[in-house]
């Protein structure tokens, strides 16, 4: 076989957070396949590249149809948002190589990384991430609600900082407030907890709140949840938000 299949990650949102990497493996491709939002984000390519849009929640059937052009020989570009291994396509894609046909093992598949959407929340607000962390999707559409309970617990008793992805839709708008509610008995009331929306893009809002008052309010799709460990501290500025880092260490700090 002489095509080619690459996983790619936009990242969040500006055009500069997508890597050089990225930007010429989309240039090379002869076909784009992806989430239709995502493609719409891919300035137009060379004279005669075919973009396969679809609609959300058919993953697995996207990342088929990517194989079966890619054995066709064609130089296949799967765009993602973010980083296409962290809740995204690059999972589908093997998936789907796992339980298709055989030949398609044979296909040079690669992966291109891109900035996740929890890097660039915490960059807006100084280093949250800066000790031990973890990652959860508060989306139940591949998982049990209490899978994810099981799993929010674990991050708490571990003291990990937690960043949440999917963090409500018109679909789920009761999933991020069930999630910090489960969390407060296993948690500090003033544990910050931070909302980037549209994180990495000139339209980034910052709201900082305490787990124990924590709201809502105005969360989505594009909002990034990150839920600070024992080791977190603020750094008050005048007129703007605070710096949020987590310690290195667990030494006493002032």
């Amino acid at each position: 076989m002489t095509g080619r299949l690459t996983v790619v990650g936009l990242g969040p949102g500006a055009l500069d957070l997508t890597t050089p990497a990225v930007s010429k493996a989309l240039a090379e491709a002869t076909d784009l396949v992806g989430y239709i939002t995502y493609l719409d984000r891919v300035p137009e390519g060379p004279r005669g590249q075919r973009r396969h849009a679809s609609d959300n929640r058919v993953e697995l059937e996207r990342a088929r149809h990517a194989l079966a052009l890619a054995a066709e020989g064609r130089n296949v570009a799967v765009v993602s948002g973010g980083d296409p291994g962290v809740f995204a396509m690059a999972s589908a894609v093997f998936e789907a190589v796992e339980t298709g046909d055989a030949a398609w093992r044979a296909l040079d598949i690669r992966i291109e990384p891109g900035v996740t959407a929890m890097l660039a929340a915490a960059a807006e607000v100084g280093a949250p991430l800066g000790g031990d962390f973890c990652a959860i999707s508060l989306s139940d559409n591949l998982k049990s609600w209490s899978t994810i309970e099981r799993r929010l617990k674990a991050a708490a008793d571990g003291d990990f900082v937690i960043a949440l992805y999917n963090a409500a839709s018109r679909a789920r708008p009761d999933q991020l407030g069930n999630a910090l509610a489960f969390l407060r008995p296993f948690k500090a009331a003033d544990t910050p907890v931070i909302f980037v929306r549209a994180a990495g893009t000139p339209e980034a809002n910052v709201r900082i709140q305490e787990l124990g008052t924590a709201d809502t309010d105005g969360a989505d799709m594009r909002t990034l949840v990150i839920i600070g460990s024992s080791l977190t501290r603020r750094i008050e500025r005048p007129g703007a938000h605070p710096w949020i880092y987590t310690a290195r260490s667990e030494r006493e700090l002032p």
